[in-house]
């Protein structure tokens, strides 16, 4: 049972089955971006006093610790 509703997830899996298979590659690297923007921007919040260097380093080394994750 899924704990959220989610009222428009089935019209979200149909346009998504419309999609071609470009169309959703596209979109998954559309995505990816985002999510990198949403984290760079989490990060700003976290750390205001950083500069660009310093948030780079703290992205590259988060990044790291999720990729480097025992499955």
């Amino acid at each position: 049972m899924d704990p959220k509703p989610r009222p428009n997830h089935q019209l979200y899996l149909e346009a998504l089955r419309r999609l071609t298979p470009a169309q959703r590659l596209l979109k998954a690297f559309e995505l990816t971006e985002l999510s990198r923007e949403l984290f760079r921007a989490g990060l700003r919040q976290r750390f205001p006093e950083a500069d660009e260097a310093e948030l780079q380093r703290i992205y590259l080394e988060r990044m790291a610790e999720c990729h480097n994750r025992p499955s």
